[in-house]
């Protein structure tokens, strides 16, 4: 089994290899593209391989390029996600409570006691049992603090600080926990990187059924992603009638890993937040373009 682990996961290096090889080269399809369809002379530098190019261009139109994201979620959709839910070490009773209510709101998952058990155990048993998606909760002082979604078998890796926090157990009225597989809302993710995180976590659901009345929202204001969770009816046969069922709280990205937790010490960050640059305009990553970019140039 490891030396199998061993094998996909270098298979996966090497087409991500290949992927950063051929940027340059996808490159100059794009300045000779951008010729053609503006008329103007091709830059001199790509005239010698500007007709083994071009014959490449008409393939890439037809939107048959992949890239390693497409291996990170290629049975997304085919098959339901199987996700396993642990905690950090010596949790608190609020932070287990918190673990049960995670367990409730993302199907077909599982909750995992954390024990004595090393990251890369938890990792590589998650791999045996094909989950799909190893999420851990943090706490500071009772608190969650910090959530961790790993995708597995080969990554990425998303960590999110979380913050107002209010549990099921403290929201007055609260309505009955829905088991059904929830419709998805997702707000202000336009960036590339807002579609990124965007899919981190749409693909930790299962596609649900047209009749399901449970709705799951992921709100972006700010950079801060607040989650609410509401089942609705109908009233009248007109009006809809939300009720919230909880929990609710706020998230906010700071780091994405091209890799697992089992190696996250030498995989590759695509992207980090950076707090304290020097700019005046403010940044907003997830709905802003102009974030992205200027990220990029760092």
């Amino acid at each position: 089994m490891l030396r199998r682990q061993a094998r996909l996961r270098r298979e996966y290096l090497y087409r991500k290899s290949l992927e950063i090889r051929n940027k340059s080269i996808q490159e100059k399809k794009e300045k000779i593209k951008r010729s053609l369809e503006e008329g103007t002379p091709i830059d001199t530098k790509l005239r010698k391989d500007a007709l083994n190019l071009v014959e490449k261009i008409r393939w890439e139109e037809g939107g048959a390029g992949t890239t390693h994201e497409d291996d990170e979620y290629r049975w997304a959709g085919v098959e339901d996600p199987k996700i396993m839910i642990t905690t950090s070490r010596d949790p608190s009773s609020r932070l287990k409570m918190f673990a049960k209510e995670l367990r409730l709101i993302l199907p077909n998952s599982q909750r995992m006691n954390r024990g004595n058990y090393e990251m890369k155990q938890l990792v590589h048993a998650c791999r045996a049992n094909d989950i799909t998606d190893f999420v851990i909760v943090h706490e500071h002082r009772g608190n969650p603090d910090c959530l961790i979604v790993c995708h597995l078998p080969y990554g990425p890796t998303a960590y999110f600080t979380m913050s107002d926090v209010t549990m099921r157990h403290d929201i007055p009225g609260i309505g009955t926990m829905s088991e059904q597989y929830p419709h998805l809302i997702f707000h202000n993710f336009t960036t590339k990187l807002g579609l990124r995180v965007k899919n981190i976590l749409k693909f930790l659901y299962p596609v649900p059924k047209e009749s399901s009345k449970r709705v799951i929202t992921f709100a972006n204001h700010d950079d801060y992603i607040s989650f609410r969770h509401h089942t609705y009816k109908k009233v009248d046969g007109k009006k809809i009638e939300l009720t919230e069922v909880g929990p609710r709280f706020q998230l906010k990205l700071f780091e994405i890993k091209l890799g697992t937790l089992d190696n996250a010490d030498t995989a590759i960050s695509e992207w980090v937040l950076r707090p304290y640059m020097n700019t005046t305009v403010k940044r907003r990553f997830l709905s802003n373009d102009d974030g992205w970019k200027e990220d990029e140039d760092e």
